[in-house]
């Protein structure tokens, strides 16, 4: 059975309004995409320089910590609350938990070590300190080669 084509080759002039309207509605998202609201905290990680970090085994629990807040579940937290959280996760797992600590760069020592004993106290014994991966310098490792 033949069927009909009802298709014709296009002989007429294109109309370029349509197209550059979406060109203009494509640069417009571009633009003030960078705008736009991204949800979350900002916590800037310190980096680890040259260092080769290994990432924690096992399961983990993770709290960022800035210079004002305590955030645990992507909620803000008092100590009073994060240390009763801590001792709900940890008897989630079967082995010990890893807790990965998001520090921003400003927080003090005095912070840190007061919530690794937190933890500690929460029966949680390994601590993972997050930091921004080591950054791989093209010039330096062409030096180094023979």
């Amino acid at each position: 059975m033949k069927f009909p084509r009802n298709a014709r080759i296009f002989r007429g002039q294109l109309d370029a309004a349509p197209f550059a309207s979406v060109f203009f509605l494509l640069v417009i998202f571009v633009l003030l995409g960078k705008y736009l609201y991204a949800p979350g905290i900002q916590v800037r990680l310190p980096a680890a320089g040259n260092l080769e970090l290994p990432g924690p085994e096992g399961p983990t629990i993770s709290v960022a910590v800035t210079t004002n807040a305590i955030y645990f579940g992507d909620q803000a937290i008092s100590e009073i609350d994060l240390s009763n959280q801590l001792s709900v996760a940890r008897q989630k797992y079967p082995e010990p938990p890893t807790l990965v600590l998001m520090s921003d760069k400003d927080v003090t020592e005095e912070k840190l070590i007061h919530l690794w004993s937190l933890a500690q106290q929460a029966g949680i014994q390994n601590l993972h300190l997050a930091t921004f991966p080591r950054v791989y310098d093209r010039a330096s490792a062409v030096k180094s080669t023979p």
